[in-house]
């Protein structure tokens, strides 16, 4: 993984090692187990500087700010090379408008998802789907973008086409239809 994670975990064993008691060691667990998991997701702002105004001061690189435009994140004011992902280095305020914290990293929503987002296993082919990963959703199931086709015909659905979740399946309208009439139901049409 990148350097972000190894400086997070240095961070915590060199802590953990100066713990002098099992009872201090357990409530540093628990704060480092709570960092880990609580995330914050904060937006980007990217602002004009008004030539009558006092430069500000970067919360990067602690210089003042005499560029044209500046970015507000996390109620601090950035160059905008200062604001970047501690693991792509990618420029935070042109990838989005949101970047997310977590364990004092400030990072990219791919980088945030990829070390800290859940994943889950495709409804239809049960191969694992990465947290940074687009998906498609039918009540409780996810879905690779590929795999959400009709289950017996493997039409794939356009923007806007009618699909039906039954017995856990995706099926297309004609496919539906025909289970209903094989079952003695008519469609109700509308």
């Amino acid at each position: 993984m990148g350097a972000c994670r190894r400086e997070a975990g240095f961070c915590q064993v060199l802590l953990f090692s100066m713990c002098r008691s099992d009872q201090e060691k357990g409530a540093l667990l628990v704060c480092c187990l709570w960092l880990f998991f609580s995330g914050f997701c904060s937006g980007i702002q990217m602002l004009s500087v008004q030539p009558d105004t006092k430069p500000k001061g970067c919360a990067g690189c602690n210089r003042k700010i005499k560029d044209r435009y500046l970015l507000k994140a996390l109620d601090k004011y950035w160059h905008e090379d200062c604001l970047k992902c501690a693991c792509c280095d990618c420029r935070l305020g042109e990838v989005g408008s949101t970047l997310y914290t977590k364990a004092n990293l400030i990072l990219c929503r791919r980088d945030y998802l990829r070390l800290f987002g859940v994943t889950g296993n495709c409804a239809a082919c049960s191969k694992l789907i990465p947290a940074f990963e687009m998906v498609m959703r039918a009540k409780d199931n996810v879905y690779h973008l590929d795999c959400f086709a009709c289950q017996l015909c493997n039409q794939r659905f356009c923007v806007g086409d009618k699909f039906f979740l039954k017995n856990n399946m995706i099926l297309c309208q004609t496919d539906y239809e025909e289970g209903l009439m094989k079952e003695g139901y008519a469609p109700q049409v509308r």
